[in-house]
């Protein structure tokens, strides 16, 4: 699949690189595993048209990373250096007397494993980088996927890269307008149920948006089949990706996760099934690592009680509900009964996750300051969507169904006035939303 969309961080990427020529200056990159973070970076070397270095940190012997970082320098920039380095400190300070010298990008990819090369190194490349920066024309970005750690590195007090970046990209998924010229240019008669398809399974993540249309899935039913199918990449996924960023302790979190998945959204709900208080590990998932998120009806008191934890990656949903939950098919590769229980269940669980992309939509394409959801403690009045225009006071209203004639205005408007404190202050529009009008 080609190159789509980032011209905005193309443009931050392109004025960072163009102040770097008077000055060292870091750009800390973040995003989940297979957003597209290297090939952004590498477009933008492209664009820019200057010398780029790429270093992948993994995680190994410091002397034996550093040898193959020298030897990368070595034929990327001509950087020479006579005899074996020991370690990154020497390595890194090299590289910031060359930029003296020669402009250049340096881009060090999974930036966090360096904590688990040695810690000490995150202390070097501050106490070098203080020294050098100023002199060096060095456009340093750090690149990372696991959140948790990239935030404890730059964004503790106590850590020693806190408060040295100059510049912070997080990077997102596809925007739907996106994945809708993605799907066209691949299928140009492509229906809305495909286009619900390929958002409920990728949330628009760049590499699974590949993967499918890179093997010719572009209808919901080869879509289905393709991700179901043995020796799909998308079978193993979101145990990798899990795994990654868990360690040996995953084994809790998949289990919540896939409760949340399941539709458990109340913790007490949770806690009965894991058989202990899960407050910790929740906010775990939520503050530290971006997983999930506690979601209140709009309207109600910060703190209030009358909450919901919610798992917004459409990938991760998707996986935990249907892949995790069935793994003994996975398992004995009876990738047949698999995809029987997945197109069973597709159209009651593509239900909720249209509401989602309405949501996101509105928050993309209209002139709105705010779009959320509304339930009441008793579970009553549910409404899909909100979305407000604090600017101009008004307010769109909307029941979503996927067909059309499931729509009940009567029934909305009922809900609706039920608010009639909460909007009072607003012009409100009520509106029925389909696939149809996707």
């Amino acid at each position: 699949m080609r190159f789509y969309d980032r011209e905005k961080e193309l443009g931050i990427l392109h004025a960072n690189c163009e102040q770097s020529l008077a000055r060292g200056l870091m750009t800390v990159l973040i995003g989940r595993r297979r957003i597209g973070k290297t090939t952004l970076l590498t477009r933008s070397a492209e664009v820019e048209e200057h010398p780029m270095l790429y270093l992948y940190v993994a995680k190994e012997n410091e002397r034996v990373l550093t040898g193959k970082f020298q030897k990368n320098a070595e034929e990327a920039l001509g950087m020479q250096v006579f005899g074996r380095m020991e370690n990154f400190a020497d390595f890194f300070e090299q590289l910031l007397r060359y930029g003296q010298h020669k402009h250049f990008t340096l881009v060090l990819d999974e930036f966090q494993n360096f904590l688990k090369v040695n810690p000490a190194i995150i202390g070097h490349i501050q106490d070098l980088w203080d020294r050098y920066h100023e002199k060096s024309k060095v456009n340093m970005v750090a690149c990372g996927s696991i959140y948790s750690m990239m935030h404890r590195i730059f964004d503790h007090e106590d850590e020693p890269l806190y408060g040295r970046q100059d510049c912070r990209l997080n990077l997102q998924p596809f925007r739907i307008s996106v994945l809708k010229q993605i799907l066209h240019d691949h299928h140009h008669s492509y229906t809305p149920e495909d286009l619900l398809c390929l958002y409920t399974l990728t949330g628009g993540v760049p590499k699974y948006v590949a993967w499918l249309m890179d093997a010719k899935a572009t209808t919901k039913a080869k879509m289905l089949r393709w991700v179901t199918q043995a020796g799909s990449p998308y079978l193993a996924e979101g145990r990798e990706l899990v795994m990654s960023e868990f360690g040996k302790d995953y084994t809790n979190y998949m289990s919540i996760l896939q409760l949340i998945a399941s539709g458990l959204t109340a913790q007490s709900e949770i806690d009965s099934v894991i058989g202990k208080n899960t407050g910790a590990y929740l906010d775990n998932l939520e503050n530290n690592y971006s997983y999930i998120h506690r979601k209140r009806p709009m309207f109600s008191k910060p703190g209030g009680r009358n909450s919901r934890w919610y798992l917004d990656d459409c990938f991760l949903r998707f996986w935990f509900r249907f892949i995790m939950s069935n793994q003994a098919l996975v398992e004995v590769e009876r990738n047949d009964l698999l995809l029987e229980i997945v197109e069973r269940d597709y159209e009651q669980y593509s239900g909720l996750v249209l509401e989602q992309y309405f949501r996101q939509k509105w928050m993309e394409e209209e002139r709105v300051t705010f779009v959320g959801n509304y339930w009441d403690r008793r579970g009553l009045n549910e409404i899909d969507m909100i979305a407000l225009n604090d600017i101009d006071k008004t307010a769109v209203v909307a029941e979503v169904k996927r067909q059309r004639r499931k729509i009940n205005p009567a029934e909305l408007a009922v809900k609706v006035a039920s608010l009639n404190k909460e909007l009072s202050k607003y012009t409100i529009t009520q509106i029925g939303l389909s696939m149809e009008d996707m």
